[in-house]
């Protein structure tokens, strides 16, 4: 297995610890800033949550830089991202910082998307990620790690950061996934 792939792996080997952290009730302590509350174990997870994004970019750079991309990473790599962002997701809902609905319009286009995708390889297309798509995906994880911070230090100054960045995702999501289909509407026509 080489480098790019073993750093995927240990990704995903990170979700069930950033869980942990997250959703079970450590008594750590917590870090007050600034009249925001965040639990040690929190702060914790949302560094974890941030390093394991941050591989999703380091092992791509490998993986073409060494030309080490392999069928395997392809289809692990973006496994990964998912179960991370909805580990992610699912966290901030059971905290109560984000609404349900947002997760359900992310969730359910990365479904559609994977779903499309899958219908391209059985007829041996590979359907790349889009400039919108890897946006979206930008504000995603940017939202996500502000969120999973409490929002500190934006809190302190009235400014719901996170929550904006988070309703940007969601539009760029909703937009990718109407790019996605029409762009590929062939490969409908085609398997059908």
């Amino acid at each position: 297995m080489n480098l790019p792939n073993k750093i995927t792996l240990a990704r995903i080997f990170l979700i069930p610890v950033f869980m942990v952290l997250m959703l079970v009730p450590f008594s750590f302590g917590s870090w007050n800033f600034q009249g925001t509350v965040l639990p040690f174990a929190h702060l914790a997870g949302a560094i974890l949550f941030i390093l394991a994004a941050a591989t999703d970019w380091f092992d791509g750079y490998i993986a073409r830089k060494q030309n080490l991309v392999s069928n395997f990473g392809k289809f692990l790599d973006p496994l990964a991202d998912k179960l991370l962002v909805t580990a992610a997701l699912l966290s901030l809902i059971e905290i109560g910082i984000l609404p349900a609905w947002m997760a359900i319009v992310i969730l359910s286009r990365e479904f559609a998307v994977t779903g499309m995708r899958l219908v391209a390889a059985s007829d041996g297309q590979v359907i790349a990620a889009s400039g919108i798509a890897k946006w979206k995906t930008v504000f995603q994880m940017v939202a996500l790690a502000i969120l999973l911070l409490h929002n500190v230090p934006f809190e302190t100054w009235n400014i719901p950061l996170g929550m904006i960045l988070m309703w940007i995702a969601v539009l760029l999501t909703i937009f990718s996934g109407i790019d996605y289909f029409v762009k590929n509407k062939h490969i409908f026509r085609h398997s059908m």
